[in-house]
């Protein structure tokens, strides 16, 4: 287990959310002092969070494409519209972590996107700016939980290494949930390479 600098919680304030498909719920925002990458991550309360003994948490990764632009190249919109509808029936926190392109940024996202346009898929792209496959650190997703006084969650994610790491950082993930399968047509290569590659729980067979 690797030991975590503590963090607190710095605001919480109510806001009202509402997707473009009409769906709207209220989340209760947290920031926080002392994470330890410094950035401004979030952690959204939604449902009955305080009366969950094991809250439904969702660490969703910052994709400024996907989430805001709707763009199809990635399932990143429709993940994180699923993921508030169901912690919000559930009860638990969605962690908004500001990790654009598995941490490598926006603009070399972009980039690598113009690699996959030339055949790479998007693990070997990153690798060919010079990047890591994935650089996220869940090391600040272990923060904020321990500062909401979270210290065992049903994990909603069909990634294998967000368990891992944060079961490092001393969370007791007691099951793994996984999410809906969002495929197209311009996304369903990236789908494959993440089943394929880092051995995400996705069934494509449709």
């Amino acid at each position: 287990m690797t030991d975590t600098p503590l963090a607190t919680v710095r605001t919480a304030v109510d806001v009202p959310l509402r997707f473009a498909d009409g769906y709207g719920t209220t989340a209760r925002v947290h920031t926080f002092t002392g994470l330890v990458d410094g950035k401004e991550h979030l952690a959204l309360g939604l449902g009955d969070w305080r009366q969950q003994g094991t809250p439904l948490v969702r660490p969703h990764s910052e994709c400024l494409t996907g989430d805001v632009f709707g763009s199809e190249r990635c399932d990143c919109g429709p993940q994180l519209r699923e993921a508030v509808e169901r912690i919000a029936t559930t009860g638990g926190f969605l962690l908004y972590l500001r990790q654009e392109g598995r941490g490598i940024g926006l603009y070399a996202k972009l980039d690598a996107y113009a690699l996959q346009d030339s055949g790479l898929d998007t693990y070997e792209a990153n690798l060919a700016l010079g990047r890591g496959e994935d650089e996220r650190d869940y090391a600040v997703a272990a923060q904020m939980l321990d500062a909401l006084g979270v210290e065992r969650i049903a994990l909603l994610s069909n990634n294998p290494d967000k368990a891992e790491q944060l079961v490092r950082h001393g969370i007791a993930v007691e099951r793994r949930v996984p999410t809906g399968v969002h495929l197209s047509a311009s996304n369903a290569r990236y789908l494959r390479a993440k089943r394929d590659h880092t051995s995400h729980t996705l069934d494509l067979a449709g």
